[in-house]
């Protein structure tokens, strides 16, 4: 196996709660990330999923260096990114890129398509200025779009084409992994599986690593080769996509599945669904031991005493629950 291009220690990334108007004092901590361990190879695509709020995009931030650490490390080619020096740091961000969510708000309305991905060629001199319009014109071109629209502005495109530039601006730095969160949920379903598919085609292209954030399990099963299921800032389930979606060992990744719509044309009902009981415990105060157990229909006291690591089960996969043999 090659050596890991992108990889998490035990990250944590805590929000600390500060009450009074004066004499400010820490009276708790928002855990929305709590030691988060992942590695991800060049040319792997790693899928993260989970229900809102457990920690997906906070950890997506964390990787970029947009909110500071709480603990443990995130290494970028071995070189541990919270000890980089600030110039070195700059440097070795180019390597991390991030497409977000929202298209139409990720785009600066007052740039052109050509200023959007003209500016990062510029900032960080990969290119002379004389350079820079042909460079736009092939970024242009690798998503899927004309290079003759370069001169618009982002209101004039459509959700679909808005992704693509933020596609394009991510690549227009080299970078060896693109963090993608949600790139697809706020577009038409039409949409969705055209960008799933230039985005899988860019990382076979480009030999990129790509952590890609999404809710969609079938959307997740489709694009990545890896799965990782978190819940509540941590990582339950990991494995092959495949294995994980079509076998998943979890209780709060089988609920997932559960979830997913099935087609039956053979007018055969579909299985019922495992719904979960009650709801997802606060990340200020989590419950003690597994922070699940509340909701798990397998829990026992054992669950409840001390925090399950992620224990292998299978080859390439591992889960963190005590109780797998009694599933």
């Amino acid at each position: 196996m090659s050596t890991p291009l992108l990889e998490l220690r035990d990250v944590q990334v805590h929000f600390p709660i500060q009450s009074g108007f004066v004499f400010r004092r820490t009276t708790g901590a928002v855990k929305a990330v709590d030691g988060v361990s992942l590695s991800v190879r060049r040319g792997e695509v790693l899928g993260l999923v989970g229900e809102s709020g457990c920690g997906k995009s906070t950890l997506a931030r964390a990787i970029l260096q947009l909110v500071p650490l709480t603990g443990g490390s995130i290494r970028l080619d071995g070189r541990d990114l919270a000890a980089c020096a600030p110039d070195e740091l700059v440097r070795l961000r180019r390597g991390l890129q991030m497409v977000f969510q929202d298209p139409y708000a990720s785009l600066n309305p007052r740039l052109t398509v050509s200023a959007a991905l003209a500016e990062p060629l510029l900032v960080h001199r990969i290119c002379p200025r004389s350079e820079v319009d042909a460079r736009v014109a092939e970024l242009m071109r690798r998503v899927g779009l004309a290079p003759r629209f370069a001169h618009k502005y982002p209101h004039e495109f459509s959700g679909g084409q808005r992704q693509r530039i933020a596609i394009a601006r991510a690549l227009a730095l080299e970078p060896k992994v693109i963090v993608a969160d949600e790139p697809v949920s706020a577009l038409d379903v039409s949409i969705q599986a055209q960008v799933l598919n230039l985005l899988s085609a860019l990382c076979r292209e480009m030999h990129l690593a790509l952590v890609f954030i999404a809710h969609d399990l079938s959307v997740v099963k489709h694009i990545s080769d890896r799965v990782a299921v978190m819940y509540l800032g941590k990582i339950v389930e990991l494995g092959p996509a495949a294995e994980v979606i079509e076998r998943p060992r979890h209780p709060y990744t089988r609920a997932l599945v559960s979830a997913i719509p099935a087609a039956r044309p053979d007018g055969q009902p579909a299985p019922p669904r495992l719904v979960l009981p009650g709801e997802p415990p606060s990340p200020i105060n989590p419950p003690a031991g597994c922070a699940f157990h509340p909701r798990c229909p397998y829990a026992q006291a054992e669950c409840r005493a001390a925090v399950p690591p992620l224990m292998p089960d299978g080859p390439a996969r591992e889960v963190a629950c005590v109780r797998l043999a009694a599933i």
